[in-house]
């Protein structure tokens, strides 16, 4: 399902966070969020999401404007795979999951298999199949952010929606999880820190800059040395690899950046 936002604006009493941003995630696609911190991203996947309301401008996920859909209804289209997620509460992986069936659910009581399938099936997709008894407080940072992305896809969402989902993970578990997110096909919009694993995951680039659109396109089109010196400051070389062929940024000595 096709997500736009249109002209949008958020800001915080006299500070502008975002201003006149305007994307396009086609169905199916992975739209990468890129900019420095304090840049935007985080609020406008919020915004984007539903989560918070602009103060101009328009969110369309297919023809309706999400702001205006009832909360359940959106929780049933949009997942959101925040950065850090934690409970103080006992639950068992299996029960962490089971939490993105709640928008599904009906007034009354659920049965007690309600949703179990939808549950093996996101747990299986996310690999964590073989933790679903395990406490959650004892898992990895890793394992959690699987946990994560299986109770997301228990929603069964039309987008999903990933706010710098490799930070404090290795590179090891930074590529599983991108790839087991590239290969579900849904509407995906990954605020992302790391360059090269925008490059190499994404359709599509969006890097903001002081809650601003800074470019926009496809990936050998926006990742350029001068797009990172005007955006990031730093002086680097941007090629693709000699093997596979990927762009490939290359960060020159900081001190030499302006």
């Amino acid at each position: 399902m096709r997500l736009t936002a249109e002209g949008v604006s958020w800001g915080v009493r006299e500070r502008t966070i975002l201003d006149d941003v305007s994307l396009d995630c086609a169905p199916g696609t992975v739209t990468g969020l890129l900019g420095p911190n304090g840049s935007g991203k985080t609020s406008l996947l919020h915004v984007m999401a539903g989560l918070r309301r602009p103060g101009a401008g328009t969110v369309r996920l297919g023809p309706d404007d999400v702001h205006e859909l009832r909360t359940r209804v959106r929780a049933q289209r949009i997942a959101v795979l925040e950065q850090h997620s934690s409970t103080s509460l006992p639950l068992t992986v299996r029960q962490v999951v089971e939490l993105g069936r709640i928008p599904h659910r009906g007034r009354w009581p659920a049965s007690r298999d309600e949703g179990a399938a939808e549950v093996a099936e996101a747990m299986r997709l996310s690999g964590i199949t073989h933790l679903a008894d395990r406490d959650w407080h004892t898992l990895s940072g890793g394992e959690r952010q699987r946990v994560q992305l299986a109770r997301a896809l228990t929603q069964q969402p039309a987008v999903l929606m990933l706010d710098e989902p490799t930070n404090h993970l290795d590179l090891s578990h930074q590529l599983d999880l991108l790839a087991a997110v590239r290969e579900l096909g849904l509407t995906t919009l990954a605020a992302l820190h790391d360059l090269d694993l925008a490059a190499a995951f994404c359709d599509r680039l969006v890097v903001l800059q002081d809650g601003r659109v800074a470019a926009a396109g496809p990936p050998e089109e926006v990742l350029t040395a001068e797009l990172v010196d005007r955006v990031y400051g730093v002086e680097a070389t941007v090629g693709r690899h000699e093997h596979s062929g990927r762009l490939h940024v290359v960060w020159h000595d900081a001190r030499a950046a302006r």
